[in-house]
């Protein structure tokens, strides 16, 4: 695992994108993505809170691939909970899984529940690097609130 800070999104062409999620479906039947990488891919693609929603009440909140290289990291179950340091175990194991499945070589990671979330890098590092080898790389993000770089057609 590779730690590095800059713009997740200068990698959206040439690597997989994990946004960090929760399992919350709105009654709009979209996925609640309110702030951080979320709250950015939301905007970037709107298609994506009902795709996701859409896996969230089919397959549950998990790891899932989501079109144009991004695929969700559930790191909690609501928006109003803490991030939950095993459920970011299991989302990395899950990603370490696709992305063998896949045949992906490179795969970006913001730090999982450390942004709003507010878990200590401390605790979440070991997790990651106890899952992940040299194909990811885990991002310390630098602040974007209105990316306008590259996106799908």
């Amino acid at each position: 695992m590779r730690e590095l800070c800059g713009n997740i999104w200068d990698f959206r062409l040439t690597a997989i994108i994990a946004i960090t999620t929760n399992g919350q479906v709105s009654r709009s039947g979209k996925a609640v993505m309110g702030r951080g990488v979320a709250a950015q891919a939301a905007r970037m693609f709107p298609e994506i809170p009902a795709l996701l929603a859409q896996r969230i009440v089919e397959q549950g909140n998990h790891v899932h691939y989501l079109g144009d290289n991004i695929v969700s990291f559930p790191v909690e179950h609501s928006p109003y909970q803490v991030p939950d340091l095993k459920l970011i175990e299991r989302s990395a194991r899950e990603l370490v899984e696709l992305a063998n499945h896949r045949g992906w070589q490179s795969i970006v990671v913001p730090r999982p529940g450390c942004g709003g979330g507010g878990l200590s890098w401390e605790d979440v590092k070991p997790i990651l690097e106890s899952c992940f080898d040299e194909r990811f790389t885990v991002i310390t993000a630098v602040q974007v609130d209105n990316y306008e770089g590259a996106v799908s057609p």
